[in-house]
């Protein structure tokens, strides 16, 4: 149901979408950013200002376009729909770049790419392995809301592990901590930053995922398949800030390690 209820909404979207006006027309960029924070890449400071590794990405971006830019609150699970609705004008939020999304949306070149893992207590011991589905049995794992991770724990451990599903990305997190879950799904690169914290010290990944097809080809920009102007300024600022070294310097602000990959 909730399948057929997402085409719905997207047919539905598409079909507004030609009424609706659009902000880059005006050289204004609107770009959509997941409301939930998502550390390290998109946050909301004390203040209320978008910080993060994608934000300092997006601004070099614009300044390359000479655009300007501003950034639309949208909950992740209706992101798409809000883009073909023509509520903002690219995504930028950690999407996956996947066949699936591409039937419906078009994409920028990536921008990063992220393994998908597996996080629980340090103090469990039992071992899980991906190929051996019984190791799961029983198992309580947590998964965001319309993500891939919970889409592969649907597909491969279904009726085996106890997925529970979750709207943002803290609330797996709390989950896990108060002891409900015994181990999350969630990109690898984005959980790195709970790890760290004093609170992660008692978890760790548990299991790095297969890179199967379905997870994609890294992360980019999801824009209306119309729009191939757009796409086409995104990606050539996206390739002149990375020949031009400001990608690794923004990157090397908040990973001590490459995160764009081959």
């Amino acid at each position: 149901m909730k399948k057929l209820a997402l085409i719905a909404s997207l047919i539905a979207a598409a079909l507004g979408a030609a009424s609706a006006p659009s902000a880059a027309a005006d050289d204004v960029i609107r770009f959509g950013v997941a409301a939930e924070p998502y550390a390290p890449f998109s946050v909301k400071d004390a203040s209320g200002k978008w910080q993060g590794w994608e934000i300092d990405l997006m601004n070099a971006v614009c300044t390359e376009m000479k655009a300007k830019c501003e950034i639309v609150d949208i909950a992740w699970d209706g992101i798409i729909p809000a883009l073909l609705d023509k509520k903002f004008d690219v995504i930028w939020s950690s999407m996956s770049i996947t066949d699936k999304r591409k039937e419906v949306i078009d994409f920028t070149d990536k921008y990063y790419y992220s393994p998908n893992v597996l996080v629980g207590a340090k103090a469990d011991t039992r071992k899980f392995d991906v190929t051996k589905p019984e190791t799961f049995k029983g198992v309580a794992v947590a998964a965001q809301n319309a993500s891939l991770q919970a889409t592969y724990m649907q597909d491969k451990f279904n009726g085996i592990a106890d997925v529970k599903i979750y709207p943002t990305l803290d609330d797996e997190i709390a989950d896990m901590q108060a002891g409900r879950v015994d181990l999350m799904a969630a990109a690898g690169i984005q959980i790195q930053d709970f790890l760290k914290k004093p609170e992660g010290q008692a978890y760790e990944v548990k299991v790095t995922l297969p890179h199967e097809k379905m997870f994609g080809y890294g992360d980019g920009g999801g824009v209306r398949k119309e729009d191939t102007a757009l796409r086409d300024r995104l990606n050539a600022a996206l390739k002149a800030v990375k020949a031009s070294g400001e990608y690794d310097t923004i990157t090397k602000r908040y990973f001590d390690f490459d995160i764009y990959g081959d």
